[in-house]
This record gives structure tokens, sequence and C-alpha cells, in this order.
């Protein structure tokens, strides 16, 4: 199973904020969105960072309620690793759990063609379980 097959069932749709928004404002959109995460891009659409709740509650530890003035680029990850479309989701589960983040951009070409999340990845594998089992299921049902 590949990344372009998630992406082919969960649609391409890449949320992203500008990098002089407020987190007040990034907040409120992560909360209307029901997304964890959203990229922070320039005008270009060129990807400066990611900004999860992780990001947010563990700035909030620190500034306080003054986080909420604060712009994101101030509070966002500027380390982004993505993934290619024809990466495995194996392979991208593996890195994204080695690397203790749970979304993953996806680019083709240089261009941003879609995200998934480790919630994206583990749904799909729990599908791929459950189809194996019942083809096993149903082969030792026909031998007996």
């Amino acid at each position: 199973m590949k990344i372009s097959d998630i992406l082919a069932a969960k649609g391409r749709t890449v949320h992203s904020v500008l990098p002089w928004l407020t987190v007040g404002e990034v907040v409120e959109r992560l909360g209307r969105l029901g997304v964890g995460a959203v990229l922070v891009c320039d005008e270009n659409r060129t990807i400066r960072g990611i900004v999860s709740e992780r990001d947010i509650v563990r700035a909030l530890g620190r500034d306080g309620a003054a986080l909420l003035d604060k712009q994101v680029s101030d509070v966002m990850t500027r380390h982004v690793s993505t993934c290619a479309p024809d990466e495995t989701v194996a392979h991208a589960m593996a890195r994204m759990t080695a690397g203790r983040y749970r979304h993953l951009p996806v680019m083709q070409g240089g261009e941003l063609v879609g995200m998934v999340s480790i919630g994206d990845l583990v749904k799909n594998r729990l599908r791929e379980m459950e189809l194996e089992t019942g083809v096993l299921r149903d082969a030792v049902i026909a031998r007996y």
C-alpha cells in the first residue's frame, strides 16, 4: 500500500496558514476544521513549518495566555519531514514513529499534493488486517 492510495481515499486537501497569523487565530482554525495540525506556508505555498496542537500546548506552558497574541511562526516546528506519494505506508509509519510526529505533508515534483496523519495510516493498516483476517478465516472454514 502506498501513500497515494491513502490520498485517493481521504482526499488531497491540505490546510495551511500564513506565518504572521496569531496563535489565537490558528487555534480557532484548528478547532473549526477539526484537525490537529496545519502547515505554515508563505504566499507562494512554500512550506515554512508546521504547527500542531502539541506545539501550541508546549508554548502555552512556557508563555501562558500571552501566547495567543504571538505569531504562529514563533511556535511552529520549522523542520518539516515530507514524503512522496509512492512511499509505502509501512515506511511512512516507521518514520513518523521514529520522529515522533503525527502529520506528514506529501510532495511530488516540489509541489504539495496532500497530507496524511498517523491516524490515516493506522486506519488503513487496520482495514488491511481485517481483510487478511477474513481471508484466513475463510480459508480455514473452507478446509474443514
